[in-house]
């Protein structure tokens, strides 16, 4: 069941029989906005990388480097206990590749693969990143209870950049709230845990008439993130027939740090039916 928890956080670990398998129950703050009862995916990407980085971390510390991260939504997340299995798809001293599963009383929720890469000095040749987003001091506040319901969308501090329009926006999110209660969490996984964010700040119509929930979620950095604000430069696209693509790139206080891709499900609601608000 989902806890109120500590008011601080988004989860809470729950204890564990096996070294590869972790535990977590949901606060109050993860709920998402499409259906009551439900997780939003962006703490779930988070706690799940958590997951991964302490189950590497049990194993040979971070000799690698995370480079992209792909998540497989497969079904509503339901706001209850769950449980992270990681494996090791593919060991290597300078390549791996890593799988996570969570599951719900046994059955498959989310699918994630994380790549690691080793560390090199390509100082020398490094380019081609697009330009930093102006820092999010000074810059008017956006609501996005006004459009989503749900307490994560709540837990969330979000400025705006000017040009807001149907499927465009570049805004600032931060979170004051811990990912997991009362253990260290990397900038990485707390950066993570606010990426799915970016299809619900570029709305290009109102999820009070159309759904369009992301049905996966890819990351690809080329640089690791620093916690704190996170930059997003969002386009929304809608297909004529019933696909989307949510695309963002990805900045920290620093600069861009990467890309996140979004395949979105569009359709028409029916007369009462749509997200609880």
């Amino acid at each position: 069941m989902i806890s109120a928890g500590p008011p601080q956080s988004y989860y809470l670990r729950l204890p564990a029989e096996r070294g590869d398998v972790q535990r977590f129950r949901p606060t109050a703050h993860t709920a998402g906005a499409w259906q009551p009862g439900e997780q939003h995916m962006a703490p779930v990407s988070g706690v799940i990388v958590h997951a991964m980085q302490t189950f590497l971390a049990d194993r040979r510390g971070a000799r690698l480097q995370p480079s992209r991260f792909a998540f497989e939504i497969l079904g509503l997340i339901p706001a209850v206990d769950f449980e992270v299995e990681v494996a090791v798809l593919r060991p290597g001293r300078t390549i791996e590749l890593v799988e996570a599963t969570m599951t719900v009383q046994g059955r498959p929720i989310i699918r994630a693969r994380m790549w690691l890469l080793s560390r090199q000095d390509t100082a020398a040749v490094a380019g081609g990143q697009p330009d930093p987003l102006p820092g999010p001091e000074g810059l008017p506040t956006w609501s996005g209870t006004e459009t989503w319901s749900g307490g994560y969308i709540r837990s969330l501090e979000t400025h705006e950049l000017p040009g807001r329009a149907p499927g465009r926006s570049r805004a600032w999110i931060r979170t004051p709230l811990d990912l997991v209660a009362d253990e260290p969490v990397s900038d990485l996984a707390r950066f993570l845990g606010l990426v799915d964010t970016a299809n619900g700040i570029a709305v290009r119509r109102p999820p009070t008439e159309w759904m369009f929930p992301n049905v996966d979620l890819s990351v690809h950095l080329y640089r690791q993130p620093v916690a704190g604000w996170v930059g997003f430069d969002t386009t929304v696209v809608f297909g004529a027939d019933g696909v989307g693509l949510t695309s963002t790139t990805l900045h920290d206080r620093h600069g861009p740090v990467g890309r996140a891709e979004q395949t979105l499900t569009v359709r028409p609601l029916a007369r009462g039916e749509g997200p609880a608000v």
